[in-house]
């Protein structure tokens, strides 16, 4: 698991921006979606062409979320990293690069494609693929569109990696002015620093860093419920 260490700067311009660290106290969680980043066989397995092997320590974290935000009355989101007929658009990136193999795993159908067989995935829950690293960008996934017909505000982000699809579908999904929430303890990058790096900015500027704990602590199942606590 990750060493988290977000610098004191980053946590008291937070402070000095907001009034204080956390902008939500409480998570609706009929308006919540958990949006699980990529954790699909490619990412996950020993040996994958591009291992994540901090992902796989994630796995009960997420678990753990997904069912707390399904009895808050949420929804439980898997996204797919999927580049069937991508090759052309993402031309610049994979030319020449050694990560050929990984393109290939993430075509639909392969075995690296699947979602890792230790995600607790059930029958209610919705799998959304994407095209590009964020899942909320223009022409990536239906994503957003998906989201808002369920009344959804606010997303958890989690998955890996961290500083790459993590954090461009954290930022996005903030620019559409859902509320954030990124989970400390349920994503994954090759690094403690890279890791690092984007809690800072994500606690700095796009939304709320929290810990598992501390996000299944603040879901709560009607607005009624939340607004009364938060009075208390």
């Amino acid at each position: 698991m990750h060493k988290i260490a977000i610098p004191e700067s980053i946590i008291a311009g937070a402070l000095q921006q907001r009034g204080k660290l956390n902008r939500y106290e409480r998570i609706v969680g009929p308006q919540t979606a958990l949006v699980v980043i990529d954790l699909q066989n490619v990412f996950m397995l020993p040996g994958a062409a591009v291992e994540v092997p901090t992902a796989r320590e994630i796995i009960p974290n997420v678990n753990r979320l997904a069912a707390a935000t399904r009895h808050a009355g949420g929804k439980v989101v898997w996204v797919q990293m999927t580049l069937n007929d991508q090759e052309e658009s993402w031309s610049v990136f994979f030319e020449g690069d050694r990560r050929r193999e990984a393109f290939r795993e993430l075509q639909r159908g392969s075995h690296g494609h699947a979602l890792h067989g230790a995600l607790d995935v059930k029958a209610d829950d919705l799998v959304i693929e994407k095209r590009r690293y964020s899942a909320f960008i223009q022409g990536s996934s239906a994503i957003d569109k998906i989201l808002r017909g369920f009344g959804i505000d606010t997303v958890i982000i989690v998955g890996t990696l961290t500083n790459v699809c993590c954090e461009s579908s954290a930022r996005d999904a903030m620019m559409l002015n859902y509320k954030l929430v990124f989970v400390a303890d349920a994503n994954a990058a090759l690094s403690d620093a890279e890791h690092n790096a984007t809690l800072g900015t994500i606690l700095r500027v796009f939304g709320d860093v929290a810990t598992t704990d501390e996000t299944i602590a603040r879901l709560v199942p009607t607005h009624r419920f939340s607004v009364a606590a938060a009075g208390d």
